[in-house]
């Protein structure tokens, strides 16, 4: 399959629940059908950290006002090409944290997910689908935690 890379970005989310961290976890059903933070693409013109907080809230709803860069990037390939990724052989990505203060229910955008949990950082790492993100969820935890 030849084709460009999607510039996108994966946003670790968390909040705090009484001293402990816990991870928002996404059940994607567009696409593909698995366990995955938010994430989403760069669109044109516009700068990684700006394409975290629009997909953070097109996503789950949600803002936050402490979204956080790391030094974490990568690509992967689709598994076929989607109608609405014409042209794109994967996606590339830039790592990004973002902690939810707010205490509302996750407004999902149905269109690509079907559900999401909040879970602790074991349960997050056992449940996500994908190794990068279980990489980058070891990444923003040990930022976290130390």
């Amino acid at each position: 399959m030849k084709g460009k890379f999607r510039k996108g970005v994966f946003i670790a989310t968390y909040k705090r629940d009484n001293n402990k961290i816990i991870y928002l976890l996404l059940k994607r059903k567009l696409h593909w059908t698995g366990w995955e933070f938010p994430k989403g693409g760069v669109e044109k013109g516009e700068i990684n950290k700006t394409a975290a907080a629009r997909e953070l809230k097109e996503e789950t709803g949600q803002s936050s006002k402490n979204i956080k860069s790391y030094d974490i990037s990568g690509k992967y390939k689709y598994n076929k090409e989607y109608p609405d990724r014409k042209g794109f052989q994967g996606q590339s990505y830039k790592l990004f944290s973002a902690e939810i203060k707010n205490k509302k229910a996750v407004n999902l955008d149905k269109r690509e997910h079907s559900s999401y949990k909040w879970l602790d950082f074991n349960n997050a790492w056992k449940t996500l689908t994908w190794p990068n993100q279980k990489i980058c969820l070891n990444v923003v935890n040990k930022s976290l935690t130390k």
